[in-house]
């Protein structure tokens, strides 16, 4: 039988610092790109990204202490910023032009005077995006996007008793250690998302910061620097995308003019 030990020690938790790393890295290092499209000053998605790193830190206390039910609601409100940060990248890519320097849908939303449009438009605007169809078409292969999100709906409205009981610390530990099996699983696939998505709308966002820091120091860069990827994102992408999706890795590889290794 598992014990209590065995649920402090479930890779989850070991996932999910990995994960807090990787946003804490990428929100440094996109700060300093411009935006474009909004009169926002500082990068927009600098913020959105230190936001879903506290929203991973905020899961990984909760489900230290044994809320797996909880933890799930804000899986759902990370699944939702991840797709968010995509829709309003691609929105702002579609609609900025020197006629429309400000795109004002995205404008609003920033200025706390309009709301964006619901997680289903959102998500279709992605998935009917010709600049990231590559990915959508992995992306959406099956139906396991689907299944997530009905868990995350299903915890956040005890539509299940099953999943209000997941908050109860005196749960039988074999129900709780399976269903943190599937929480670590829906969690990844998640960031898997993001990050694919990523490469192909923002993929810029991965370089390392060698070519910068040599233009910074009036050095002249090695040809090509600009297209070296950043540790931190190397590392996700071997032991993370690779591992779990080698599909979606190959297919990145095939389509980016990032050098990943």
């Amino acid at each position: 039988m598992p014990s209590e030990q065995d649920y402090q020690n479930h890779p989850v938790f070991a996932q999910l610092e990995h994960y807090i790393s990787f946003y804490e890295s990428l929100a440094y290092s996109v700060f300093s790109f411009i935006p474009g499209g909004t009169s926002a000053i500082c990068n927009i998605d600098s913020n959105v990204y230190s936001s879903m790193q506290g929203t991973l830190a905020s899961i990984h206390a909760i489900l230290q202490c044994g809320k797996i039910n909880d933890a799930y609601a804000l899986l759902r409100k990370y699944y939702d910023a991840a797709i968010i940060n995509i829709y309003s990248n691609l929105y702002l890519e579609d609609h900025f032009s020197i006629e429309n320097f400000v795109v004002q849908h995205i404008e609003n939303w920033l200025n706390g005077t309009d709301r964006l449009p619901e997680y289903r438009v959102m998500s279709q605007y992605i998935r009917t995006s010709h600049r990231v169809t590559p990915i959508s078409e992995l992306i959406y292969c099956d139906e396991r996007y689907k299944h997530l999100r009905d868990r995350c709906n299903d915890h956040t409205h005890y539509n299940f008793y099953y999943n209000l009981r997941l908050n109860d610390i005196e749960v039988d530990l074999s129900t709780r250690i399976k269903a943190l099996d599937v929480f670590a699983s829906d969690v990844r696939d998640v960031m898997i998302l993001h990050v694919a998505y990523l490469f192909f709308a923002k993929e810029f966002y991965m370089a390392s910061d060698d070519y910068i820091g040599c233009l910074d120091c009036g050095v002249t860069p090695e040809p090509d620097s600009q297209y070296w990827v950043a540790p931190f994102v190397q590392d996700f992408f071997d032991h993370v995308v690779t591992l779990y999706r080698p599909d979606i890795a190959a297919r990145i590889r095939e389509n980016t003019s990032m050098h990943l290794k």
